[in-house]
């Protein structure tokens, strides 16, 4: 049985009153889920709307081509998958994937639409999480065009470092690069240069941020440029240090 302490587990769902919480608590499950799993598939009628509790966080993954896919957005606790703008019955256009395991609340999405129809607040907040996702997902698009690979990397790992509250971050290169969409050898390169730099160290499957003032000196500004545009139009849901103490 979920109940509104657990559904809070999901920064996005906390911000709600509790009495607009506690119409979508029947219709919430909990699930554990492990990374890789999938969550929507490309082409799929999307079905269902996931909440990423606590550390757990999912990755938007687009096809750039038959034998390649990029990473468009990082998805933790401060938001959802699944319909978020087009309220749902309609093909996915972009697989999402679980990237780091852990707790995920679900609903399907008419009950969802549902609980819009009798909460204004209900409606309002995923209204104005749909308008951070687009802004997500543009900002992405122009940091994919415009930064270095360096850039892009740093700001990576800052943004998984903010959804996970770890320093520590379970990938392989070889994930990293699919994430970027650049090869193997492009993102050794990196994580040797910030190694060298006292930023991080890195060994096979693990990557611990080291030194993060000196991550964030490389990083582009994409990230404050996301957060901002959340402190704008949904304050108190992209994690911050102060509320998510890193580890």
């Amino acid at each position: 049985m979920i109940d509104v302490k657990t559904a809070a587990r999901n920064r996005l769902l906390a911000t709600l009153r509790q009495k607009d919480l506690e119409i979508l608590v029947p219709g919430l499950s909990l699930h554990e889920c492990t990374a890789g799993r999938i969550l929507q598939e490309a082409g799929t009628n999307v079905t269902h709307v996931w909440f990423p509790c606590d550390a757990a966080a999912a990755s938007f993954v687009v096809a750039a081509d038959d034998s390649h896919v990029v990473d468009t957005a990082l998805i933790g606790s401060e938001g959802a998958i699944g319909g978020i703008v087009s309220n749902g019955r309609l093909p996915a256009f972009a697989r999402a994937h679980v990237q780091f395991g852990g707790s995920f609340l679900r609903m399907h999405l008419e009950t969802l639409s549902a609980a819009k129809s009798r909460s204004m607040m209900i409606a309002n907040c995923f209204a104005r999480y749909s308008d951070c996702l687009v802004a997500q997902l543009f900002q992405s698009a122009a940091c994919n065009a415009t930064h270095t690979i360096a850039q892009r990397l740093a700001r990576w790992l800052l943004a998984t470092r903010d959804r996970t509250g770890r320093n520590d971050i379970s990938i392989t290169q070889e994930q990293l690069g699919e994430m970027l969409g650049v090869g193997r050898s492009f993102i050794n390169r990196s994580l040797r240069q910030f190694g060298l730099k006292g930023i991080l160290t890195s060994r096979r499957r693990r990557i611990a941020i080291v030194d993060v003032e000196g991550l964030r000196s490389i990083a582009c500004g994409c990230n404050d440029r996301i957060r901002h545009h959340f402190e704008e139009v949904l304050a108190g849901v992209y994690p911050n240090e102060a509320e998510f103490p890193i580890t």
